[in-house]
């Protein structure tokens, strides 16, 4: 990849108050789409608030391209079907990582910076970007769109591979 700008690790958390897409339940799973890119998680059989805890990776080259979420309810003889949608962008959080390097070193927990729900996103609440163990972490909590219920829980985690965003100093270093 060209301009690969770094990786981001998506950590799907869970899923809580899924859609029922069978008889009593749904068998969720969820893809995540930035551009070109397409990936997912396994499939939770009859449970309405899966837990995944898997760990996704994107390569970020193209900042601009909103994150889209997508959960389906797996069918074994029949089209899978959709469980709503939702869509992020990274450029707060990209924001977060250039203020973390102009100012140094953060004290262990320092909130960033927030983003707070509105019609313009799909947070079901406030998000923070957090420095936590050296990293710079957001905890999400996506309201899906296009069904009668349901939210996603993510975290988000920068894998810095170029230098561009670097995240790690090398401060205190005797040569």
């Amino acid at each position: 990849m060209e301009n690969l700008l770094g990786l981001l690790r998506l950590r799907v958390i869970r899923g809580v108050n899924l859609a029922i897409r069978d008889t009593k339940s749904s068998d969720p799973y969820v893809i995540v789409r930035m551009g070109q890119q397409k990936l997912r998680t396994r499939v939770v059989k009859k449970n309405l608030n899966p837990e995944w805890k898997e760990d996704l990776t994107l390569s970020i080259s193209d900042p601009i391209l909103p994150i889209k979420i997508m959960v389906y309810d797996r069918d074994w003889f029949s089209r899978d079907d959709k469980m709503g949608d939702a869509f992020f962008h990274i450029d707060p959080f990209l924001e977060a990582i250039r203020i973390r390097n102009q100012f140094g070193g953060l004290p262990e927990g320092t909130v960033i910076t927030k983003i707070q729900a509105n019609r313009q996103n799909c947070l079901s609440e406030e998000s923070r970007i957090v420095w936590n163990k050296g990293k710079i972490v957001q905890n999400m909590f996506l309201r899906l769109q296009n069904v009668e219920c349901g939210e996603i829980e993510l975290q988000l985690e920068w894998i810095d591979v170029s230098g561009l965003l670097s995240i790690n100093e090398h401060e205190d270093v005797a040569y």
